[in-house]
């Protein structure tokens, strides 16, 4: 009996292990998938879990970067969700390909649906022109539930490497692979939008990349095979001490 209680205590941690390591994955507001390329165009989810048993997700309210702000905004309805759109001056006027940059979205707030505990929902975005001089855009976002509690998206990583309670949805930008028909093809579309850019508002639709990646889903089932074969091992050990007996 001895040994059934080690095992047991064995698979309870290795449990709990698990969890720790695909839960955090899950919890927080994600942009999806979390890189792009510098100068390119791109299209983006933002990942919002419901992280309260009482409470249902009732207002996502993302704020995007004025100090690197982008020219083209454009999103998709989410059906049972109303969105607005909201322009800003910018502290001072940012130079680009298409002229200087006065204008540009500064939020966009998703309202009047319901995220239910234990669900999520996606807010897809296609924007640009991606900033060819940074390595990643900062999103914070703030998450209202039924009860009133607001949760601010907006802490920055720790000095340390470590992850922040709160941390804000960041795109990573690297550089751009170089395929050049894929930057003539993007070089094209945004070419036709500058127009709109020089003389009406930000918000256009942009030629979109491929849609949001599924990270967390892919931790969560890597630890229900570490459970497995926990499970497996365990079983096998109690096998073969009967036959021994």
């Amino acid at each position: 009996m001895s040994f059934v209680r080690r095992a047991a205590t064995v698979l309870a941690a290795a449990t709990a292990l698990t969890a720790g390591l695909a839960l955090p994955a899950l919890a927080h507001v994600s942009i999806n998938p979390g890189t792009a390329e510098q100068g390119g165009f791109t299209k983006v989810a933002f990942r919002v879990p419901n992280e309260r048993d009482n409470a249902s997700t009732t207002k996502v309210q993302v704020s995007f970067p004025t100090d690197h702000p982008l020219a083209f905004v454009s999103v998709k309805p989410v059906p049972g969700w109303d969105v607005k759109v909201t322009e800003g001056k910018l502290p001072k006027p940012v130079k680009t390909e298409y002229g200087d940059l006065e204008e540009a979205v500064t939020t966009v707030v998703w309202s009047g649906g319901k995220i239910n505990p234990g669900e999520f929902q996606e807010f897809e975005v296609s924007m640009g022109q991606l900033p060819k001089d940074v390595d990643s855009l900062t999103f914070p976002t703030k998450q209202t539930y039924s009860g009133g509690e607001v949760v601010d998206w907006a802490d920055a990583p720790k000095s340390d490497g470590t992850e922040a309670e709160h941390p804000a949805p960041t795109l990573k930008l690297v550089p751009a692979s170089g395929d050049d028909d894929h930057h003539h093809s993007a070089a094209s579309a945004s070419a036709s939008a500058a127009p709109a850019a020089a003389t009406g508002p930000s918000v256009a639709p942009v030629a979109a990349a491929s849609a949001s990646s599924s990270d967390g889903t892919a931790r969560l089932l890597g630890g229900a095979g570490l459970v497995v074969g926990v499970i497996g091992v365990v079983v096998g050990a109690l096998g073969l001490r009967r036959r021994a007996a």
